[in-house]
């Protein structure tokens, strides 16, 4: 039998070590992105910041709120370099997983319309549009919509 060696990666918690390769990642990913002291504001606050690390590399992240019963989606994103791959999908997961574990009855994220590949994520994974918030999105030549969604958090009891 001959062994087959698969690449390395990893779902973990965020470090502040992590925070320059996230940061490139956000820059390289959207035309507006989070400054690097957002993501250490939500570290400090104690917000669930997760990476996906695949063969040492930091391919992407995601951070989730909990609070009062309820599971905030605030930022999801894979590198360019490692689209396509599932780790969106995986990422989510982990929140979702995490949400359940913290007993949130429900979770929230926001999505650009103009973002249909992270809306069909969103709808494959159960997500239902519950409503938009107007002008939510800095955007080219003005502001774009939020399409606000959610899932509940359906326990086995």
């Amino acid at each position: 039998m001959v062994a087959v060696a698969r690449p390395s990666t990893e779902v973990r918690a965020m470090r502040r070590e992590d925070l320059d390769a996230v940061v490139a990642i956000e820059h390289a990913s959207y035309e507006f992105p989070w400054s690097a002291g957002i993501f250490r504001d939500c570290l400090q606050a104690g917000h669930n910041c997760w990476v996906i690390v695949h063969e040492g590399e930091i391919a992407g992240y995601g951070i989730l709120s909990v609070a009062a019963g309820e599971a905030h989606v605030l930022n999801v994103c894979i590198g360019d370099a490692h689209r396509g791959l599932g780790y969106g999908r995986r990422m989510m997961r982990r929140l979702l997983d995490l949400a359940r574990w913290y007993g949130a009855e429900r979770i929230f994220l926001e999505v650009r319309p103009s973002n249909p590949v992270a809306k069909a994520l969103y709808d494959s994974l159960g997500f239902t549009e519950i409503g938009r918030r107007p002008s939510y999105y800095p955007a080219k030549g003005g502001r774009e919509d939020a399409i606000v969604m959610s899932l509940g958090m359906h326990t086995d009891s």
